[in-house]
């Protein structure tokens, strides 16, 4: 199976396509451009340098949040159009369990933090065992937490934990850790296309006429709707 996979969810933009367990090319770029203006053209060039065409893709996964309410639409919109053009599944993955797989070598706890705004962080925490990645019990969904509350939540765990995230070394260097948190490489702390086609190729394809963005905040159109009520 052939999946292409597209992150527009925070500063990066990143493309990759993944045969089965190989990983045939993958492109990842920290832009100020905006997604609409590089993502479709780095998945042009990815395609033409792995001598693929989009016929060819089986399935695209694709972020769906949480992170940039506009970076979101973009991704979504674009992997939408390609699906019912090309008239195959796709899959909206959870941001959050996409850095996780960034450490999938890692044995014990994964936090995955991304900046949401003022104390908050969205936060998703997940267990390894260097062979599958799953929810950690305590922490079945994706949330937005307070940075004090997540600290003294993760001060309380006696495994191993690793912080991911575009966050994780703020986080890390703001509080007083225990030895056994420590802080991922740069090279896996930001979103990683492949890591969205590696939780993809052990789902299910969804339909793209259920994809949809997961905020886990008010968009600012709603905070606005709200305030002249």
């Amino acid at each position: 199976m052939l999946i292409l996979g597209i992150d527009t969810s925070g500063k990066v933009a990143s493309v990759s396509l993944m045969q089965d367990d190989i990983l045939l090319a993958e492109n990842t770029i920290y832009t100020t451009l905006t997604h609409s203006q590089i993502i479709m053209p780095m998945c042009k060039k990815l395609l033409e340098s792995a001598n693929k065409t989009l016929k060819d893709i089986d399935r695209i996964a694709v972020s769906c949040g949480p992170g940039s309410y506009t970076g979101l639409r973009i991704g979504i919109s674009g992997v939408k159009a390609m699906c019912f053009a090309l008239d195959i599944g796709c899959n909206g993955i959870s941001t959050l369990e996409s850095l996780a797989y960034n450490v999938f070598g890692f044995n014990g706890v994964i936090c995955s933090v991304m900046k949401a705004r003022l104390n908050l962080v969205y936060c998703g925490i997940f267990q390894s065992d260097m062979k599958s990645i799953k929810r950690y019990d305590t922490f079945p969904n994706d949330c937005i937490i307070d940075r004090l509350e997540l600290f003294e939540t993760l001060s309380a765990m006696d495994r191993d934990i690793i912080l991911v995230g575009d966050t994780a070394q703020d986080l890390y260097n703001s509080f007083d850790f225990n030895t056994n948190v420590v802080l991922s490489s740069t090279r896996d702390r930001l979103q990683s296309a492949s890591s969205l086609c590696e939780v993809a190729k052990r789902l299910d394809a969804q339909s793209p006429h259920s994809l949809e963005a997961f905020y886990l905040q008010p968009t600012k159109a709603e905070k606005d709707l709200t305030s002249k009520i």
